[in-house]
């Protein structure tokens, strides 16, 4: 997995989604090499947190985002009311490359989403959010659950890096 570093003079745009991008590809540079096994093991007290987790939640949190929320779309995710953690749990038959496969597609659909930064939709009750402010909350979630990933990785079998 190549990371491209976002470029360091350029407009709005282009910053955040290239700094979106390098941080997708760090996604996928911390789980670079992990077999099934070490990708679901928990390492964690919450045994919550796995890296195959964290990377099908980081999909999930793309899928809200982008499509749901910027796009109007149905929500497919797997969380519910009942259930609010089953983005999180790798279920039989998700192997490691399905989930990154899943994510890769799921960040192609959220590029082709994004237009307008000024872009205003509703967000719940009479609540609206811009795309601008949607781009900006990915990015953070994206970067909190890097660090994460970093932090299960360690655990998992020592790898450390940026």
């Amino acid at each position: 997995m190549t990371r491209t570093a976002p470029p360091l003079v350029a407009d709005e745009r282009a910053t955040y989604t290239a700094l979106l991008d390098y941080l997708r590809a760090t996604i996928e540079l911390k789980v670079d090499g992990l077999a099934d096994d070490d990708a679901t093991r928990a390492v964690l007290p919450s045994k919550l947190t796995t890296a195959a987790g964290l990377v099908k939640h980081v999909r999930w949190v793309e899928h809200h985002w982008f499509e749901v929320v910027l796009a109007g779309r149905e929500s497919r995710a797997p969380y519910t009311m009942e259930d609010p953690d089953a983005d999180w749990r790798v279920e039989e038959g998700e192997t490691l490359a399905r989930l990154l496969g899943e994510y890769r597609d799921q960040c192609e659909t959220s590029r082709a989403i994004l237009a307008d930064l000024d872009q205003v939709v509703p967000l719940r009750g009479d609540r609206t959010v811009s795309a601008r402010w949607v781009l900006a909350h990915v990015i953070e979630e994206t970067a909190r659950h890097a660090g994460q990933l970093d932090v299960v990785r360690e655990l998992l079998d020592g790898t450390v890096g940026d």
